[in-house]
């Protein structure tokens, strides 16, 4: 296998994981080094996704969620690591963000083609599934105590895989790289023209286009919207993002968020809660965030934080 440079000396490898059509862009001048990054990128994914997804019926998630109302699960250091991150993420968000949003998730499968809405009878027994504070856990276990209940990392297990690509380029020697897993990003150094790699806003009416681009390096992008994966029912757009305080998709006017972090994990948690916030409670969280700015877009505009604009570039 060679993976060619272009003129630039970018190595692009293109690839579909987690559900999602994602791709690799890096320069590194070496052949081997290159290839190996690649294996070992490409690897530590498989893994990943094998072990995380609740898509796949031999995963440790599955193993946890079909366990629920009866015996504990031994888990390992891994999965560990992301029960402690689903547990800041909750703690960050005050609960607007829950681990244990899979009974919700199922209800309102965006996949499905829903002949009628789900009744409040059938949310409010979701809701009350889905509480994270409830899940019990000891060193090396874990276990949901209600049958019904269920863990999806949907919400930041992409965030960490796009940073874990990141952190093995390092430690390949590489500093020019852009990781894109489903329009979860990071960048690092540059593309070979700039000292940053160009990535698109997209629009969250017109989703066709861009609304503009980021000069991004050394930082993160992920957008939060109801324009990709959605159902509609009775001419009414319903997203995949839920309102764990309604139980119900978000709606109420924002139709995109666009948020840059020092990490995609921090990205992505920010972008998703924003958007369920909506633009007034969710300028007001992001703000208060250290080395984290967002784009909102709505049907009367777009507003961004103070400092948004200083990484904005003219669309291509």
């Amino acid at each position: 296998m060679r993976i060619t440079p272009d003129s630039r000396g970018v190595r692009s490898i293109p690839f579909h994981a987690l559900g999602a059509p994602c791709g690799v862009q890096f320069r590194c001048d070496d052949d081997k080094r290159s290839l190996q990054f690649v294996a070992d990128a490409l690897g530590w994914l498989g893994h990943f996704e094998a072990k995380f997804s609740r898509f796949r019926a031999d995963s440790m998630v599955t193993r946890i969620n079909e366990a629920a109302g009866k015996q504990w699960v031994e888990v390992d250091p891994e999965m560990e690591q992301m029960l402690d991150i689903g547990d800041a993420m909750h703690r960050l968000t005050a609960g607007l963000l829950d681990p244990a949003m899979l009974p919700l998730l199922r209800v309102w499968d965006w996949k499905k083609v829903h002949a009628a809405l789900p009744d409040e009878e059938t949310i409010r027994e979701a809701l009350d599934l889905c509480n994270w504070s409830e899940v019990e856990r000891s060193p090396g276990k874990i276990r949901l105590p209600r049958k019904g209940m269920g863990l999806d990392f949907g919400g930041f297990g992409k965030e960490h895989a796009v940073d874990q690509i990141a952190s093995i380029a390092r430690q390949h020697g590489i500093e020019d790289l852009l990781v894109d897993l489903g329009r979860d990003i990071f960048a690092m150094g540059g593309n070979g023209l700039h000292p940053f790699w160009h990535v698109g806003i997209q629009d969250g009416i017109q989703t066709e286009r861009c609304i503009g681009g980021l000069a991004v390096s050394n930082y993160a992008v992920c957008a939060s919207g109801d324009y990709a994966r959605r159902f509609e029912h009775k001419g009414v757009r319903y997203g995949h993002i839920l309102d764990r305080r309604t139980g119900w998709p978000v709606c109420h006017g924002l139709r995109a968020v666009t948020v840059l972090a020092p990490t995609c994990l921090v990205a992505g948690i920010y972008s998703t809660c924003v958007f369920v916030l909506g633009r007034r409670e969710g300028m007001q969280f992001v703000q208060n965030a250290p080395g984290v700015e967002a784009c909102l877009q709505d049907e009367q505009g777009i507003s961004g934080t103070e400092h948004f604009s200083k990484h904005q570039v003219k669309a291509a």
